[in-house]
């Protein structure tokens, strides 16, 4: 089993934070600060400890902003264009999932010091994305924040370009909303036109990410702009839109699937067969599809699938999966199987009963059927 995330939080990478800090700064309290950041850390979860290491760091650091960010960037590890998952820390100085509290002081008291504060954030996240804590930034003051990421963008960093794409996110997972961007995404769209083809795909696919969230609110706004960076786009621009735009691919949304080129399938359901019409928690659903051209010209699919699963009031809930992108030639037939493991997750409660299974294809229901899930 996977080491939890909260473990990155431990008593030995406290320690050697400090001892870090201790070095930038001779007045910095070592021993205080592992001492409360420690204290009662084993009941703690990933967020809790986060916190608790913010707050040692807020009584230990000098209490004037500018000071105590000095004394936080003097111990950090030399830049070296890393991956995310590839910084950790060591001898060398501070990286990895110490950024997290760290970014926190600059956010609890950076807001009235304001480019300041970005620009030290700016250098923690070549270190590890600061992400979640420059949300404030833009909720505090939208404009001058997005002036801000339109700089990132023009870095030579891509951990900072991708900052300014990842931060401004409307819908960030775990984040702060920016409901300015919920509301109105317009604004955002010079800073997403100016990262669209970044040669680092862990940009390109922030963008994404950025669109996918505009997308929950503003379909049309999304379909518009596919369209148009759709024309004489290339291979990773293609591959960055079609993600942007996976939630609306779902969802079938019709001016969507045309921006990309997918239009109503014209095809054949030769069969469709649940081969585990009774699956067990933890084991899989299998299925199958046969499917045939109904098209004389070559036809561009989507294919996707639905678990309608039960919920506790014995209504159905339908989450769609993403399967197969194909061509599918003129006449040509295809047999498609599946194999689906339904096991227990931490983002779902699970309810015995029948479930709905259903096939899309470019948006479209073109078979169904259920299944019995036992506990």
């Amino acid at each position: 089993m996977p080491e939890p995330f909260k473990n990155a939080f431990n008593p030995e990478m406290i320690a050697q934070m400090g001892d870090h800090l201790g070095n930038a700064s001779a007045a910095f309290d070592v021993d205080a600060f592992v001492a409360q950041a420690c204290d009662g850390l084993e009941n703690l979860e990933l967020k809790q400890r986060s916190n608790q290491i913010r707050n040692a760091l807020v009584q230990t650091l000098p209490s004037d902003h500018r000071r105590a960010c000095k004394v936080m960037i003097d111990a950090l590890h030399p830049v070296d264009n890393g991956q995310l998952g590839d910084m950790s820390m060591d001898q060398i100085g501070i990286r990895g999932w110490p950024i997290m509290p760290m970014a926190e002081v600059v956010t609890e008291r950076g807001l009235k010091d304001f480019d300041f504060s970005l620009d030290v954030l700016a250098e923690m996240t070549t270190r590890f994305s600061a992400e979640f804590a420059i949300r404030p930034f833009f909720n505090n003051d939208w404009r001058a924040a997005l002036d801000k990421a339109l700089i990132w963008a023009l870095s030579d960093n891509f951990h900072v370009r991708r900052l300014a794409s990842e931060g401004s996110r409307p819908r960030l997972p775990w984040g702060l909303q920016i409901p300015q961007f919920v509301a109105d995404p317009a604004p955002l769209l010079p800073l997403l036109e100016s990262l669209k083809n970044d040669p680092e795909e862990y940009v390109r696919r922030s963008v994404a990410n950025n669109i996918n969230d505009i997308a929950k609110d503003h379909p049309d706004f999304v379909a518009d702009l596919a369209a148009r960076w759709m024309r004489d786009a290339d291979k990773n621009t293609t591959r960055m839109v079609r993600h942007a735009c996976r939630t609306l691919i779902k969802k079938g949304h019709a001016p969507t699937l045309s921006a990309l080129g997918y239009s109503k399938p014209k095809i054949c359901i030769d069969g469709f067969n649940i081969k585990t019409p009774k699956v067990k928690l933890g084991n899989s659903l299998e299925f199958a599809v046969d499917l045939t051209s109904m098209s004389n010209a070559d036809q561009p699919l989507v294919v996707d699938f639905a678990i309608h699963y039960q919920r506790a009031n014995g209504q159905l809930s339908p989450k769609v999966y993403k399967w197969k992108a194909l061509d599918l030639k003129a006449g040509q037939s295809l047999s498609m199987a599946k194999k689906q493991s339904i096991r227990q997750i931490t983002t779902r409660v699970f309810y015995a009963g029948t479930h709905g299974l259903e096939i899309q294809i470019n948006g479209e229901k073109v078979a169904e059927g259920s299944f019995e899930l036992v506990l």
